[in-house]
């Protein structure tokens, strides 16, 4: 029997990859904005209009791309509740450590 047998398993393991793009995606976000701007903290990179420095193609493209997984993570969310109903993917959620955990 395959890992991925049942559809909550299968979204379980979709999650597991996003989780994995997104933490790689974040880390090259802040690393990229501390080359530019040394002493930003990841804090300040949620405001980047507050800094002029941060205004670099180079780093707007790498935010777009970790934009665009957090994206892809919330539609997953969507269709998880349509496909597997509202308590299942609520389970699969708890299962992992909830919203908190992010």
């Amino acid at each position: 029997m395959s890992a991925l047998s049942s559809p909550r398993a299968l979204f379980r393991r979709i999650e597991e990859v996003l989780d994995g793009l997104e933490d790689v995606q974040r880390r090259k976000v802040i690393d990229l904005a501390r080359r530019l701007l040394p002493s930003v903290t990841s804090e300040d990179i949620r405001n980047p209009h507050d800094f002029p420095d941060l205004d670099d193609p180079d780093w707007h493209f790498e935010d777009g791309q970790l934009a665009g997984i957090q994206a892809v993570r919330f539609a997953l969310r969507g269709l998880s509740r349509d496909v597997l109903g509202d308590d299942e993917a609520q389970q699969g959620q708890d299962d992992e450590g909830g919203e908190g955990g992010r």
